[in-house]
């Protein structure tokens, strides 16, 4: 696939023309939850799983990431700076509402986002593909999780489904996600979460573990399940799959491979 920085554009051109959704692409779960650049707002209040920093910043470009309510707004400019130099790669940015914030902080952060991205795609009921993209010269898509903040900004996209399988043990995850197929694709953008979660009761049995390690202690079972994935319009389709260090065991490269498929006979 070349460079990741420049997959999309790089995709077979008999692919420009597929639906954002029928596309396999790869995602960062909790990207950019580190911090919140709003004044007596504890900088911790979105802690997540990945990795911050530039790294941090690194695993939004020409990906999914989610969420990203939580991110200063200098992190937000240097991945529209990005975006101008790789006018044919697209990010979709998937905000939370996280519990407690008010309606006056929830515009704040959006009217910054609207602010910086300022080709933003709005919803038409209607997945874009690629080359539709680029002919509006439009590269990001944010949707919101919070209905009434929606309808404040036409800019925002509705909530992306995200199958999140709340489970310590890899097997565990990978039935739900399995489960999940079974009932069919959601019509439009969905994710398909890879992540494992600690719970308390792990926590207090293994109190020197965390997080980055049981992830990828999981990756070997996690990666054959990803390479098994198909792209497409079909009811057990993936579309967008997010784990957490997605720097690890060439995670991206082997979602972004996926799409091969879609050319195959």
């Amino acid at each position: 696939m070349g460079d990741q920085a420049d997959w999309m554009s790089q995709l077979c051109p008999q692919l420009w023309d597929v639906p954002l959704h029928h596309l396999s692409i790869p995602g960062s779960h909790d990207t950019m939850t580190y911090c919140l650049n709003h004044p007596g707002r504890d900088a911790a209040a979105g802690c997540g799983c990945a990795v911050p920093g530039p790294a941090d910043r690194a695993c939004a470009r020409g990906l999914y990431t989610e969420p990203v309510l939580c991110a200063h707004d200098d992190t937000f400019t240097e991945i529209a700076e990005w975006l101008q130099s790789h006018p044919r790669e697209v990010v979709i940015l998937a905000c939370r509402n996280f519990q407690g914030m008010t309606c006056e902080l929830h515009d704040y952060l959006v009217g910054c986002i609207v602010n910086i991205f300022g080709d933003m795609l709005c919803p038409s009921g209607e997945v874009p593909t690629l080359r539709q993209l680029w002919a509006r010269e439009q590269q990001v898509i944010v949707s919101y999780e919070d209905e009434a903040t929606v309808s404040r900004y036409d800019q925002l996209w509705p909530a992306i489904p995200y199958w999140w399988g709340n489970a310590v043990k890899t097997d565990v995850l990978l039935r739900f996600l399995e489960t999940m197929k079974g009932q069919g694709r959601p019509d439009g953008l969905f994710v398909a979460g890879i992540n494992i979660t600690e719970n308390l009761c792990y926590i207090l049995l293994h109190p020197v573990d965390s997080l980055e390690e049981m992830t990828r202690r999981s990756l070997p079972l996690m990666t054959e399940w990803v390479c098994a994935q198909q792209p497409g319009q079909s009811p057990h389709c993936t579309n967008i799959i997010a784990g957490d260090f997605v720097d690890a065991d060439g995670f991206v490269s082997k979602v972004i491979s996926l799409n091969r498929k879609l050319l195959s006979p």
